[in-house]
């Protein structure tokens, strides 16, 4: 399983993915599961990556092939001209992977499925994130959605929902995004560090704070810690029930 979030402030775009993946108890590794395109000063493309492996690491690897083919610029993430006809090209790639994999074709209960979260920037237009399944359709961040999910989403979304705030500086935003992810840990043995992390701030059109987080990460544990406690002390300050 994976957890992976992709989410939309003011200031910009924040990214964070886990890199466990798993084929049973005795099978599990370590990969990454965000990918990051840039040529400074014009645009910075991130995309995040949820479902089989095999397609996940197909898609990524023909983009980034693509993205070389000199000849073929016209049809790269390096030459779109907007956020949405890079995530036109994502979810195409995603179709052709996955219907060359699968006999029946793409499915979103498909084995080969694969759902992937692209956000990034290009100039001349605003930062914009999408969601992009199985078939290729995507959808984009509004005022009312302004994170996207993939994976095992249902542990860290709570507090995602009940604590955003699109005014959020870089430093709320993970530490915001921390807690969604120690929850996630927790809950699931499927989703394990380390984590990957990503800024892009507005207009920049250059990566920002690129980091791995590990196990021994002091504000990982910080946070960890301090929110097992601010919970405890939460449940206690609550009303006893009447009988």
């Amino acid at each position: 399983m994976t957890y992976c979030v992709g989410l939309k402030i003011d200031r910009g775009l924040v990214f964070m993915s886990d890199t466990r993946t798993n084929a049973g108890i005795d099978s599990i590794s370590t990969f990454r599961k965000m990918h990051v395109w840039e040529e400074p000063g014009e645009r910075v493309l991130v995309l995040m990556s949820a479902g089989n492996l095999a397609t996940t690491q197909a898609v990524v690897s023909l983009l980034d092939e693509r993205s070389k083919a000199v000849s073929d610029r016209s049809h790269t993430l390096l030459e779109t001209p907007s956020m949405y006809q890079t995530a036109a090209l994502v979810g195409s790639v995603v179709k052709e992977v996955i219907a060359n994999a699968s006999p029946t074709g793409q499915s979103a209960d498909s084995y080969f499925n694969a759902s992937f979260v692209l956000g990034g920037q290009i100039r001349g237009t605003e930062p914009r994130l999408f969601m992009i399944y199985p078939e290729g359709n995507f959808i984009e961040s509004t005022e009312d959605t302004p994170f996207f999910q993939v994976g095992e989403t249902k542990y860290g979304k709570p507090i995602l929902v009940r604590a955003y705030d699109k005014t959020m500086s870089f430093a709320e935003t993970v530490k915001l995004l921390m807690v969604s992810f120690d929850s996630t840990l927790k809950s699931n043995l499927s989703v394990g560090l380390p984590l990957d992390l990503t800024f892009y701030e507005k207009d920049t059109f250059k990566v920002g704070l690129q980091r791995r987080i590990n196990q021994d990460d002091p504000y990982y544990r910080q946070i960890s810690e301090g929110w097992s406690d601010a919970l405890k002390m939460a449940f206690k300050s609550l009303p006893d029930f009447v009988e």
